[in-house]
C-alpha cells in the first residue's frame, strides 16, 4: 500500500553546489539525473514541486570582490538560469512537464514569473523551476526560496544540500560536529548557523514556513522527507 505524503505542496531548494556533484563546477550529469528521478518519483505520489535552483557551481557573486556586487549578482541569476534549463531538460526527458520561470525576463527560453501562472501549472500537475533568483541584486536564491514559498503557499521548503543536515561547525574539517535533529528560526539566527542567510532565515520565521535540510547525494532522499521520514534538520519556529 502507497504511503501518503504528508505535504501536499513544496519547494525544493538545490544549491549549485548539489548539482555540481563529485566534479565540483560546472553539472554533474550523475547527479542531475539523480534529482531529476527524485523529482518524478515525488510528483508521481501526488505531490506539486516548485524548485528554486541556485547558481555556485557556475558564478558564486560574493567571491568577486573586484566587481560591482550588484553586476556580479546578476551574473550568479544568470548562472542560475542555466542550471533551470538542465534540470528541466533532464525532467522533460523523463515525462514530467515542467516550466521555467524566470525572475529576469527572457521569453526566447522561459517564461517570465507570474505567481497565478505558477500556482496554476502546478495545480495541473507540472513542475515549475523558478531561476534567476529574486531578479534584485543582494538577495540570495535561500531569499527567493522564501519569498517563492510564501507566494505559492508552500508547506515546506526541502533545502536539499551536499551535507546531510545543519552541523554545529564544518562536518569536512572537523570530525566531532554535532549534528542537530531540530531547530527554530530564532536559535539558528542566534547561532549564526549558515542554514540560510539572516534574510531568509528571517522570512520564513515571520511566514511561520518550516525548513528540512537534507542530503541530496542519496537516491531517494527527496522522497523519503516527503512521506515523513525523519532524515536531516528540521528548522521551525519557536
Amino acid at each position: 500500500m502507497q504511503q501518503q505524503p504528508v505535504f501536499k505542496r513544496i519547494i525544493l531548494k538545490i544549491s549549485g553546489e548539489a548539482l555540481a556533484g563529485e566534479i565540483g563546477y560546472g553539472i554533474d550529469p550523475a547527479t542531475l539525473n539523480s534529482i531529476a528521478d527524485q523529482i518524478r518519483e515525488v510528483r508521481e505520489i501526488g505531490v506539486d514541486v516548485a524548485v528554486v535552483v541556485g547558481g555556485g557551481n557556475i558564478w558564486r557573486g560574493r567571491q568577486s570582490k573586484n566587481m560591482d556586487r550588484a553586476t556580479a549578482d546578476y551574473m550568479g541569476m544568470l548562472a542560475t538560469v542555466i542550471n533551470a534549463l538542465a534540470l528541466q531538460d533532464a525532467l522533460e526527458k523523463r515525462g514530467v512537464d515542467t516550466r521555467v520561470q524566470t525572475a529576469i525576463e527572457m521569453r526566447q527560453i522561459a517564461e517570465p514569473y507570474i505567481r497565478r501562472k505558477a500556482i496554476r501549472h502546478l495545480e495541473k500537475g507540472r513542475v515549475v523551476i523558478f531561476a534567476a533568483g529574486t531578479g534584485n541584486p543582494f538577495f540570495s536564491t535561500d531569499t527567493t526560496a522564501a519569498l517563492r514559498a510564501a507566494e505559492i503557499e508552500a508547506e515546506v521548503i526541502l533545502l536539499a544540500k551536499k551535507v546531510d543536515g545543519v552541523y554545529d561547525s564544518d562536518p569536512q574539517k572537523n570530525p566531532n560536529a554535532k549534528k542537530f535533529e531540530e531547530l527554530d528560526y530564532i536559535e539558528v539566527l542566534n547561532r549564526g548557523l549558515g542554514v540560510m542567510d539572516s534574510t531568509a532565515t528571517s522570512l520564513c520565521m515571520d511566514n511561520k514556513i518550516p525548513l528540512i535540510v537534507f542530503g541530496i547525494n542519496k537516491s531517494g532522499n527527496i522522497k523519503k522527507v516527503v512521506l515523513g521520514k525523519k532524515l536531516g534538520t528540521h528548522v521551525k519556529g519557536e
